[in-house]
């Protein structure tokens, strides 16, 4: 049996603010933040819009990465996406 691999993603929503999160079905979570019945915090923010993702990991990677982009200042978060065109940077550097 292999292990379902698990993301980090990270989602714009309308108010500009970021939300990151992690699945194991980003199309599904997406239609689910984009739906309502998402995240609390994104269910008033609709809609939203992926800016990036991490590489496959298992799930207990995938919670520590989180949490770490969860400690990184929002200002910082926003801009890392903007100067790199690689959305993977905030996650790289998030790793180390």
């Amino acid at each position: 049996m292999t292990k379902r691999q698990w993301i980090v993603y990270l989602v714009q929503c309308s108010d500009k603010s970021l939300y990151c999160g992690i699945t194991n079905n980003l199309e599904n979570r997406l239609t689910a933040h984009n739906s309502g019945t998402g995240a609390k915090y994104t269910r008033s923010r609709r809609p939203v819009t992926l800016v990036g993702t991490s590489s496959e990991m298992t799930r207990s990677d995938a919670l520590k990465l989180e949490y770490r982009v969860k400690q990184v200042p929002p200002n910082k978060k926003e801009v890392e996406l903007t100067k790199k065109n690689d959305n993977l940077e905030l996650f790289n550097q998030c790793k180390n």
